[in-house]
């Protein structure tokens, strides 16, 4: 039933437009996820997710887990009935929570023992834990278990966590169960170029679904960053789609398009959002600001979202100071729509073999 289907490349950048086909439809690729950290995006219901022009959206593994349970998700109808969304789902496996947010208390071969940030219980989880949690919350394209590293780290640690990565990708591939989901393995390596070589080339050879640089937008910068997936994503197979995962702002997305990168997500648009930082084609716009209290100007000059159709800057700046939710939630929306609109612009200037040109003007103004 999956399919990934290559439509338009761009001749002087290693840029593609594809469709891929999931259990619950197709999704235009290049593509950007909204994050549903604990199977919501933050101040926004699905059918305003669907109006943003979202086809593809992440859910964590790791904070479903935890709460509310994979029972209660199951008992609930599964995971696509318990967030009301009819279109396709990404999980994490939780690798990348457990580093970010838990006081590692073991870490071996097998997997990891962690303590839960809720209630201080001690948990385990490896690769055939994640797998089957993935499989049983249904969605249609679920992550292998791996190990995330910090930036900077030692040679000796970042060597370790890719081969135990790999090593884990082999056991999830044997745990998977569900022919329904695409399973992707997750390169990791820091930017470490030789490391992220072998960690690429030898999950290439175990032959998956797709494939996601993970590790990254841990603190090494924009540079870094791009230097390493246009080094990663050679080593990564034409015909399956790439995820660059965590990551970014539209210059991080449009510089890993350039390096053949499909598929993006990261929390920027509904976090910023309900910080009162909105993005736009000319720069962020700081919605608290003074100079915003009489401005009958929208967010967005011509951005076709709800909020931009219906509310001025002044009227945002005041449900930001006086604290009324309305605020965080209609500046989420526009920031979820120029997102969207974004990976729009993308898919058409490469269908028309403009995007090399397209991306440097764009880089050059800091897009």
């Amino acid at each position: 039933m999956a399919k990934f289907e290559i439509l338009n490349t761009d001749s002087d950048s290693a840029a593609r437009r594809a469709v891929l086909t999931t259990a619950h439809g197709k999704v235009e690729t290049p593509v950007f996820c909204p994050v549903g950290t604990a199977g919501a995006v933050k101040g926004t219901t699905p059918q305003q997710l669907k109006e943003t022009g979202s086809a593809l959206i992440l859910a964590n593994t790791y904070h479903l887990m935890l709460r509310p349970g994979i029972e209660t998700v199951e008992e609930l109808g599964g995971l696509h009935k318990f967030m009301a969304w009819d279109r396709a789902i990404l999980t994490d496996s939780g690798g990348y929570q457990i580093f970010s947010l838990n006081q590692l208390t073991k870490t071996d071969d097998d997997g990891v023992e962690f303590t839960s940030h809720i209630d201080g219980a001690k948990i385990q989880l490896n690769a055939e834990i994640a797998t089957n949690i993935q499989n049983r919350l249904g969605a249609d394209i679920i992550m292998c278990f791996d190990e995330c590293t910090p930036f900077p780290c030692s040679g000796s640690q970042l060597k370790k966590a890719v081969e135990r990565t790999i090593r884990w990708a082999g056991r999830c591939k044997q745990t998977h169960t569900n022919s329904s989901q695409m399973l992707f393995a997750i390169v990791q390596g820091g930017i470490d170029l030789p490391l992220r070589t072998h960690c690429a080339s030898e999950l290439v050879k175990l032959d998956f679904d797709g494939y996601a640089i993970g590790g990254l937008s841990v603190g090494e910068g924009h540079d870094n960053m791009i230097k390493t997936v246009n080094s990663t994503t050679k080593f990564l197979p034409q015909d399956k789609p790439r995820y660059l995962m965590g990551v970014g702002t539209p210059a991080d997305i449009i510089a890993a398009v350039k390096a053949g990168v499909d598929m993006f997500d990261c929390v920027l648009p509904t976090r910023n959002g309900r910080n009162g930082f909105a993005f736009t084609e000319n720069g962020p716009l700081r919605l608290r600001n003074n100079a915003h209290i009489d401005d009958t100007a929208p967010v967005e000059a011509g951005c076709d979202c709800y909020c931009c159709k219906n509310f001025c800057r002044g009227t945002l700046r005041h449900f930001f100071k006086t604290k009324e939710y309305l605020g965080p939630i209609l500046v989420s929306l526009h920031n979820l729509r120029f997102y969207q609109r974004l990976m729009t612009k993308i898919r058409r200037a490469i269908e028309k073999n403009e995007f090399a040109d397209w991306a440097a003007e764009q880089l050059k103004t800091g897009s």
